[in-house]
């Protein structure tokens, strides 16, 4: 791209990743319960004390208390791309937690489609990738999000659990060292950053600082990891996530690592896809299941 082209974008890029101006933070509901499972608008807290988060909610029918399941989404170090986002939903996953009893929330972080602000999830050039940093930037906002559903009336104190995808499963494996009480589990699907670099299949900016990072999160994790990947998927490929399990195991915590069938023409998409849910129902099932001595 030309330089005078760049430059062209850059008023349009600072539009999409600034907050409203004189903006009153507001958090909460945001509008009606709709279809399908009661679904809402809300906005929970953020890193910027001048945003709040967008985020979807779904609830079973009733009055609660609720095991919470927080969904963390996918990201791209995109600026455009991020900017122009759909909310994320994760439909087939959402029916799923419903049907078990789960109240799902699903927030948006920041840098991200209408949430916008800065994006704080920034690995940083290919070359010297700051995983380990940018896994606790999300980390981070997963946990805000969480804490604040915690404190409602209809959800649970404790037994939630989050599920992450690719960067948001990358996040979910940087919270692993929290209170195993009050997260009973979390589930990562193909979690890793860096995949796809320079958009070419297999292809993983620094591959050895992502081991590096998964070890340093495992040293410190506390609660049960299920790790789940696609045959078929080209970001982080079933060897390579085998490593990555493998390193975050060596720092000290038990992983469940499971390869599942290849899903679609690219398996790193599986659980936006009801396919993809279908195929990790078991694993899912045996993830959320509440532990020896646990609450149901």
């Amino acid at each position: 791209m030309r330089l005078s082209n760049i430059l062209a974008l850059l008023p349009l890029l600072a539009l999409l990743t600034a907050p409203p101006l004189c903006a009153q933070v507001t958090l909460g509901s945001s509008g009606e319960e709709g279809e399908p499972f009661r679904r809402q608008q809300w906005r929970v807290p953020s890193p910027d004390t001048d945003i709040a988060a967008h985020a979807l909610l779904f609830r079973p029918p009733g009055t609660g208390p609720f095991r919470l399941a927080v969904i963390a989404h996918a990201t791209t170090q995109n600026v455009l791309r991020r900017a122009q986002m759909p909310p994320p939903e994760y439909r087939a996953l959402v029916v799923y937690l419903i049907a078990r009893g789960f109240a799902v929330l699903v927030p948006e972080r920041l840098g991200h489609g209408a949430t916008g602000g800065r994006y704080l999830e920034d690995q940083g050039g290919c070359d010297e990738a700051d995983y380990a940093r940018s896994g606790r930037a999300t980390a981070e906002e997963i946990s805000r999000a969480l804490e604040y559903l915690r404190k409602q009336d209809f959800v649970r104190k404790d037994a939630a659990v989050v599920l992450g995808h690719s960067a948001g499963g990358w996040g979910a494996l940087a919270l692993a060292n929290g209170d195993p009480k009050i997260v009973s589990a979390i589930i990562a699907f193909a979690p890793g950053r860096g995949g796809h670099a320079n958009d070419e299949p297999n292809r993983i900016c620094v591959p050895h600082t992502l081991l590096a990072a998964a070890a340093e999160f495992g040293k410190a994790a506390r609660i049960p990891v299920t790790w789940l990947v696609a045959t078929n998927d080209s970001y982080f490929a079933p060897a390579f996530s085998r490593a990555l399990a493998d390193a975050f195991r060596g720092g000290g915590n038990k992983v469940d690592f499971r390869v599942l069938p290849a899903i679609g023409s690219e398996g790193h998409w599986m659980i936006e896809t009801e396919a993809g849910v279908q195929a990790a129902g078991g694993e899912l099932d045996r993830a959320l299941k509440p532990r020896a001595g646990g609450k149901p």
